[in-house]
């Protein structure tokens, strides 16, 4: 296959096979890293799937591992002496799996779409407190994302066009809550 998209630090201590890697490096692999390590709070039980993505999702970034499952990490040649570190760090990131799960649980629910959005266009302010009712509409907001297989987008954009995008999101949102409020 092709060569790693991203750049190996300065290998320290460097043999024929084997790299001191840099913990900042994608292939690293911290002592707590191991396959069945808990990244999430609650383990994945074929319900909320857009939920316990993002879990996971920012569980993969904060250790810089979202690059093997989004593919940009590309499996090295089988004569790159990083081979074996990138094979590790794949077999705990698990690219075919996450394909896999996405695939099947990745689906919108349409039921599940359709009682958000009713529920968000009938919110209104009434009897709650400010807090409150804002409380109200993150929560659904927060759900409609965890559906949005599009907020996850994880590419570098050079047109713009996410940052326009969330802003339009974001001025949909504050006329919703806006809307909402009570007249006093």
């Amino acid at each position: 296959m092709g060569e790693p998209t991203e750049v190996l630090p300065t290998a320290v201590g460097q043999t024929s096979n084997e790299f001191t890697i840099d913990s900042s490096h994608s292939y690293y692999l911290h002592p707590s890293d191991a396959p069945g390590m808990t990244l999430v709070n609650s383990p994945f039980d074929g319900k909320g799937f857009g939920g316990w993505k993002r879990g996971m999702f920012v569980a993969l970034s904060a250790n810089n591992k979202t690059g093997f499952i989004d593919g940009s990490l590309s499996k090295p040649a089988t004569t790159d002496p990083s081979l074996k570190s990138w094979t590790r760090c794949n077999d705990i990131s698990a690219q075919l799996l996450w394909k896999d799960l996405e695939s099947i649980f990745g689906q919108t629910n349409g039921t599940k779409l359709f009682q958000l959005q009713k529920e968000l266009s009938t919110l209104v302010q009434g009897n709650l407190s400010v807090t409150g009712y804002f409380t109200k509409l993150k929560c659904i907001w927060d759900e409609l994302d965890a559906m949005n297989i599009i907020s996850f987008c994880s590419c570098e954009c050079v047109c713009g066009g996410k940052d326009k995008s969330k802003k339009a999101q974001d001025d949909e949102r504050l006329l919703q809550f806006l809307m909402g409020l009570n007249s006093s």
